[in-house]
């Protein structure tokens, strides 16, 4: 699949307080592994071996960033490995040199910030049909975050859309979360995704994009 096709996805795990130094270093977990989230997907063992195998062969840490924005590294990681528990990392924050990184290791040692978040590609998966439970096998890792809050509202929605803008259909396990993350209760967003989302889901072809687009739009309002 072309890359320009694939949604780059997030996931926000927290870290403790005691793994921030003051020389700007801090220790987490930036996954964790066969932990169901709110996507209903578990990050399997090894899903991240060849991302780490090819960051090692560049020479270049990977960039720790400031609430996965581009424009603001703060920072690297040193350490990637994976252990019997997920993606070990260790990094650094730039605190002397960047005013922003600076903020941020404050931030965490007071435990207002408390969050690492990953942004990656998903290369592998496999589905569960019956739980609806998706499992990732292969995760291609492109940076790590410092975030305050999980991501979690509108990866789901850049999720359907993108689906939507490639002509695909959203799973109804993730119509129903969209629906969750916008305000609807479980109730509520079983009715429509079981007596609404169905009857789309058996059409021939996804609705108009532009059109599916709109009703989108008209939910994030």
């Amino acid at each position: 699949m072309n890359r320009k096709d694939m949604a780059l996805k997030h996931k926000q795990f927290a870290f403790k307080a005691e793994t921030v130094a003051d020389d700007g270093t801090f220790k987490g977990y930036g996954s964790v592994f066969g932990n169901l989230d709110s996507y209903r997907e578990i990050v399997a063992p090894g899903a991240f071996t060849d991302s780490l195998k090819l960051i090692k062969a560049s020479g270049d840490p990977l960039p720790a960033l400031w609430q996965h924005n581009s424009s603001e590294p703060i920072g690297g990681y040193d350490v990637l490995e994976e252990d019997a528990r997920g993606l070990k990392v260790e990094g650094w924050l730039l605190k002397n040199e960047i005013p922003r990184a600076a903020e941020a290791h404050v931030l965490m040692k007071r435990r207002v910030v408390k969050g690492l978040s990953i942004g990656y590609y998903v290369e592998g998966s496999s589905m569960d049909e019956k739980t609806g439970i998706r499992t990732l096998t292969k995760l291609d890792l492109q940076e790590i975050s410092i975030v305050t809050f999980p991501a979690n509202a509108e990866a789901q929605i850049d999720a359907v859309k993108s689906k939507l803008l490639a002509g695909d259909k959203p799973t109804i396990r993730e119509f129903e979360e969209f629906l969750r993350e916008k305000g609807f209760s479980r109730t509520d967003a079983e009715h429509i995704a079981v007596h609404g989302f169905k009857n789309w889901q058996a059409r021939e072809c996804v609705a108009e994009t532009s059109e599916a687009l709109q009703l989108l739009t008209e939910f994030t309002l």
